[in-house]
């Protein structure tokens, strides 16, 4: 099995991505759904978090409007959550694993994979990308997104050129669905080759990306 990580930043399309993949019928674990699972009245994490932000579970399960209000005003509290919610997602990733064993390619669509040390994980990461005019434009567009939201979410990321230039394939998102399933498509042969391997370890020199010459071909992005 080659867990293939998919990630980006906020924005990018990076679940438009992920529905791409499945449907090229691999299985994909979604960790935003899982969340809400655990912030579901009877989640595993609900009392956890209402403990450690008394209020933010008024109705039994963890309201996230109210809980990422309480973020954007002490972010310090980025890290009591992580404790409580990083244990119950491993955990939940492994019997996803368990549970696909028989599929020769599998998806983490994880949106903070670089951010959490992620990459660990996986065998290979994918990151979708878009320029900086397209990912405000789409992120703005949301209900209940402003100006603060957007820049308290930014602020956890770090920038989407970093995480191109860590990935080992990038998928661009702002030409279209047709575009964005062709690249995938390449991904998805690249890997299943006879003689493709994951990533060397950190310091080694990494394989080279089959779509480099395209990613270089693009302007870099002016950070947001």
């Amino acid at each position: 099995m080659i867990i293939l990580g998919l990630t980006g930043s906020i924005g990018m399309g990076k679940s438009t991505t992920a529905d791409l993949c499945r449907q090229a019928g691999l299985p994909v674990y979604d960790a935003d759904q899982a969340v809400h699972d655990l912030y579901a009245p009877g989640g595993a994490a609900v009392n956890d978090v209402e403990a450690a932000f008394p209020g933010v579970a008024p109705q039994g399960g963890v309201d996230r409007g109210l809980l990422s209000q309480r973020l954007i005003d002490d972010p310090s509290g980025f890290s009591r959550l992580e404790a409580i919610v990083y244990p119950l997602l491993r955990v939940q990733r492994d019997a996803f694993v368990i549970a696909h064993a028989a599929a020769d390619v599998v998806v983490f669509d994880i949106p903070l994979l670089f951010e959490t040390g992620g990459e660990a994980q996986v065998d290979a990461v994918m990151v979708v990308t878009a320029p900086p005019q397209v990912q405000i434009a789409r992120v703005m567009a949301r209900p209940g997104m402003d100006e603060a939201k957007l820049k308290a979410l930014l602020a956890r990321q770090i920038s989407d050129a970093e995480k191109r230039a860590r990935a080992d394939f990038v998928v661009y998102t702002d030409q279209g669905l047709t575009a964005a399933a062709q690249q995938l498509a390449l991904i998805l042969q690249t890997i299943r080759a006879p003689d493709w391997r994951p990533a060397p370890p950190p310091g080694e020199r990494r394989r080279e990306n089959p779509l480099r010459p395209h990613l270089d071909a693009r302007a870099e992005p002016r950070q947001v």
